[in-house]
């Protein structure tokens, strides 16, 4: 028989006896007991632990690296409360800060200095080793890896799924699947429920959810003098000053038009849901090295007429008598070998209103959206280096860094990861709520601890009472509670919309909760317990639904799991 023929005949019979819509004839056809998908830090935890439990796994990325985040520029981690951190979060972070020569103390608390939130000085280290490590991770257990791994549809029989097929046509069949994606990619397209609104808070009873307008945030004047450490008494950076600034073209005057960086739109009811996520921006790897420095070229088309505003709030900061240096537009974090974690401000890297076509957009479109974040920063960074209207102490601290040569080679330097901080988040029969985050309630059936307070980046930068107004953003504690569980029945789907996958980054949560639970060791330690949930279901022949907890929690805590808080103080918050 013909080659061809024959090859068509047995796609034909495994299309009928499987029930599947398509057949894709001349594709490759990867097989896998677990296919997780998505590359981030969460990806590789979950990738790493089923095939350390005996299981063939694949792990598609769609880009070309691993590491998501922690290797993507967020170098200074926001790690919370240590002592919640356990598993194979806790092996890479160890092995990471063995690179620099550190010893990390997991049995000790966050001793914050600073004044700040819990971001672990000595988990900060370079973004290229960070990758490094994921790689060495994913190589020693022996997990096949699949770059630029586009996901184009995904094909069911019932409440599973049997493959997914990539843009380019390759297929990935397995038994059980992960989705470690920042979007909720795989699960979206998997027919699972879910939302990329804010709930307004009357649904679950919250206090910051939908529109909302933190105090600490609403524009005034009078702003104290920061500390040595760039902080204000109470802890607020000089990163974040909000003042009345003026929005439209011509001052006083509504119909000139709104300045850039400035959306249209209607304050709304505090409260109300509404559309948008948290803004994203670049975290960027600098150098203060010479040897080692990049110039940061502008965008093509720069113009300095789009950071107007800025200079709108650089007189608002000298009228308030501040004497401004870098810090005032990103705090930055020390890491080895002259080089610097950014990270944003008031205006800095964030690009609010940008992201909200993210979640649902193309592969294309969503490199769009990067370019136009990454214009948008590269003339913000020009424009201090080089605008006569910004004072002199900041445009030489701007002129003193560049982009690393050793970091992200293939990009110019440039980070290959856009900070996805909040994209689609299922709906499941347990969403995860600031009740739980504050600790009014317990979820059940805990697979991880979330430690890190009330986190959330502006939505919308709008004009509110005649003034420039950031809308949705908090930076608080919950309450002075410490870590709490993250319950299994976040992580899965509703059974009868699929017996066999786990959503790890886009869980079950509302807007404000995923706030807190955000936070890439979490993800790690999420993914590494869904993984380990997804081998004991497929041995058991179970919809991941109908997993015994007393099992998996008996198997994650023999991983190093910490799923309960036990010690006495309340940890970082």
């Amino acid at each position: 028989m013909n080659f061809t023929i024959s090859k068509y005949l047995c796609a034909v019979l495994t299309s009928l006896v499987l029930g599947l819509s398509s057949i894709v004839i001349g594709a490759d056809v990867i097989r896998a007991d677990v296919c997780v998908y998505g590359g981030t830090s969460g990806g590789v935890a979950a990738a790493v632990q089923a095939a350390r439990m005996g299981k063939k796994v694949v792990l598609a990325e769609p880009g070309r690296h691993l590491g998501g985040m922690t290797s993507g520029g967020l170098s200074a981690v926001d790690i919370g409360e240590p002592r919640s951190v356990g598993g194979i979060a806790r092996e890479y972070f160890t092995r990471l800060a063995a690179t620099v020569g550190t010893t990390l103390s997991w049995d000790k608390p966050f001793n914050n200095k600073g004044g700040g939130p819990a971001t672990g000085g000595a988990y900060a280290i370079e973004p290229h080793k960070a990758e490094a490590v994921f790689d060495q991770m994913v190589n020693e257990a022996g997990v096949q890896l699949h770059f630029q791994a586009k996901l184009a549809k995904v094909l069911k029989k019932d409440a599973r799924i049997t493959e997914w097929e990539a843009e380019d046509g390759t297929i990935f069949r397995a038994s059980m699947f992960i989705d470690a994606t920042y979007e909720g990619d795989l699960m979206a397209k998997a027919g699972v429920s879910y939302t990329v609104m804010r709930e307004g808070n009357a649904k679950y009873g919250e206090t910051y959810n939908g529109i909302y307008y933190d105090a600490k945030y609403t524009p005034r004047l009078d702003h104290l003098q920061p500390g040595e450490n760039g902080r204000v008494k109470g802890g607020q950076g000089v990163w974040d000053r909000d003042f009345p600034l003026d929005p439209y073209q011509i001052k006083g005057d509504p119909n000139s038009g709104l300045l850039p960086l400035i959306q249209a739109g209607d304050p709304g009811l505090v409260g109300a849901a509404a559309p948008g996520v948290q803004a994203y921006c670049f975290r960027l790897c600098l150098t203060d090295d010479p040897a080692n420095r990049l110039p940061i070229q502008p965008p093509p088309d720069y113009d300095p007429k789009t950071y107007e505003l800025v200079v709108r709030f650089i007189d608002a900061c000298k009228a308030n008598g501040d004497d401004m240096d870098l810090r005032w537009f990103s705090k930055y974090d020390a890491l080895p070998n002259h080089k610097w974690d950014f990270n944003t401000a008031t205006f800095g890297g964030n690009l609010p209103g940008a992201s909200r076509e993210w979640p649902e957009a193309s592969y294309a479109r969503r490199g769009e959206i990067a370019k136009e974040h990454e214009n948008y920063h590269r003339g913000l960074l020009h424009f201090l280096a080089t605008d006569p209207r910004v004072p002199q102490k900041v445009r030489a601290d701007m002129q003193r860094f560049g982009l690393p040569r050793d970091e992200f080679t293939d990009t110019g330097g440039w980070p290959h990861q856009i900070y996805v901080r909040e994209a689609r988040r299922m709906i499941s029969d347990l969403v995860m709520t600031e009740h739980h985050t504050f600790g009014r309630q317990t979820a059940p059936k805990s697979v991880s601890l979330g430690s890190y307070g009330t986190d959330t980046h502006e939505i919308r930068r709008i004009v509110k009472d005649g003034v420039v107004t950031r809308e949705g953003k908090t930076a608080g504690g919950r309450g002075g509670f410490g870590p709490y569980p993250i319950g299994y029945d976040c992580i899965v789907p509703k059974q009868k919309e699929c017996e066999n996958l786990l959503v790890t980054f886009a869980l079950s949560c509302s807007h404000t909760a995923f706030s807190s639970l955000r936070m890439e060791p979490v993800f790690m330690v999420t993914s590494q317990s869904a993984a380990t949930a997804a081998v004991l279901a497929l041995d058991d022949d179970l919809p991941v639904q109908a997993l015994d907890y007393e099992k998996l929690r008996f198997r994650l805590e023999k991983d190093g799991q910490v799923l309960t808080w036990k010690f006495k103080d309340r940890g970082s918050h």
